[in-house]
């Protein structure tokens, strides 16, 4: 997932409106080296300097550096983040060798735009260390974060605008979506199975209509299960909330990992995806276990079978090929829903190459 750091500059005044913007928009990791005391009782906030008090360490800003210099700083048991000039040919292999051994590394190019951080960014495919850019405004972060298919992996903004700040949030979130090719699979049965536990997920995030979350029984297809966006004379549109079935099923969350409905509480995170299969990270705020009636479910695609079970009542639905919420009381064999298919396992959540057989 795409990051971003926030340098303010100037007066304090200037600054706190600047780490004000960036809370609001969601950053909480911010370059200061004078007032990280005063900064936290802004907000729940990561200082990055040169001081024994940061919570990640820079180094490099005032002079340049060697991988014994990054060393040295990671015997303090912090991560560390080191600061590189970018000049010539000499400052990119310094930078290859420096993905070597620290947490971060910032380039800063006086002289260059996209060239040097194709380069780097080539070079450092298979380190650890995360790449970010030293930028001026959100132009040259949106540059710096599209560079390339993948772009660096986050940016340091040294501004004390709070549009700019704003904008680059908008930039940082739209990045972090994920798409899910979702296919039309065909109800093939419907059965009441009887009483059991299930979950109903509340979110941080109004859904709308047409969006819910991919929940299922087997790992190799979710179904998408619709939020209660929609009125009905029963009871109000919970727009937070999707009532997601049975506490055994696998719920989708971000980075195409998946984690059992009984599991979550409030803080974890899931992906809420809409009828297009454009996904967005959501908070968890509350997650209800209760006993109430099933409904197993099966639906078909291309010779694979695939099942869930959810609580039986109208309020629950599910989203046609239509790319409409149709509710499980009026679900019909023959139908075609929205559904979304993997290949291989699932090994503590993570997707794997393994043939599995679920029944």
């Amino acid at each position: 997932m795409k990051f971003a750091w926030i340098r303010p500059n100037g007066t304090w005044k200037d600054r706190k409106d600047s780490i004000t913007a960036a809370l609001e928009a969601g950053f909480d990791e911010i370059v200061d080296f004078d007032n990280a005391e005063t900064i936290k009782e802004l907000g729940n906030v990561k200082i990055i300097s040169d001081k024994e008090d940061a919570d990640i360490t820079l180094i490099g800003l005032d002079k340049k550096i060697s991988i014994e210099d990054v060393n040295r700083e990671k015997l303090k048991d912090k991560k560390v983040a080191a600061y590189v000039e970018i000049n010539n040919k000499e400052d990119e292999k310094l930078v290859s060798k420096l993905g070597t051994v620290a947490d971060y590394i910032i380039l800063k190019g006086k002289n260059w735009k996209v060239i040097p951080l194709e380069n780097i960014i080539a070079s450092l495919q298979n380190r650890n260390s995360k790449i970010m850019v030293d930028v001026a405004n959100y132009e040259e972060a949106k540059l710096a974060l599209e560079t390339m298919e993948h772009g660096s992996d986050g940016v340091l903004l040294s501004s004390n605008d709070g549009n700019e700040i704003r904008k680059l949030g908008e930039l940082i979130e739209k990045t972090a979506q994920e798409t899910y090719d979702l296919k039309s699979a065909t109800v093939t049965k419907i059965e009441s199975v009887g009483i059991g536990d299930r979950v109903c997920v509340d979110t941080c995030t109004m859904m709308n209509v047409g969006e819910g979350i991919l929940v299922g029984s087997f790992a190799s297809g979710l179904f998408l299960i619709h939020s209660e966006s929609l009125e009905n004379e029963y009871v109000a549109s919970r727009p937070f909330r999707v009532n997601a079935g049975a506490v055994h099923a696998y719920v989708m969350t971000p980075g195409n990992k998946t984690r059992y409905l009984s599991e979550l509480e409030a803080g974890d995170e899931v992906l809420t995806v809409n009828a297009d299969g454009v996904a967005s990270t959501a908070i968890v705020g509350r997650s209800k276990i209760e006993k109430r009636p099933l409904l197993m479910i099966e639906a078909e695609y291309e010779g694979m079978k695939i099942r869930t079970l959810v609580q039986n009542a109208e309020t629950i639905r599910l989203v046609t090929d239509k790319k409409e919420p149709i509710s499980v009381s009026k679900l019909k064999v023959g139908d075609k829903v929205l559904a979304y298919f993997s290949e291989g396992a699932r090994h503590f959540g993570m997707a794997i190459e393994e043939q599995i057989i679920e029944k």
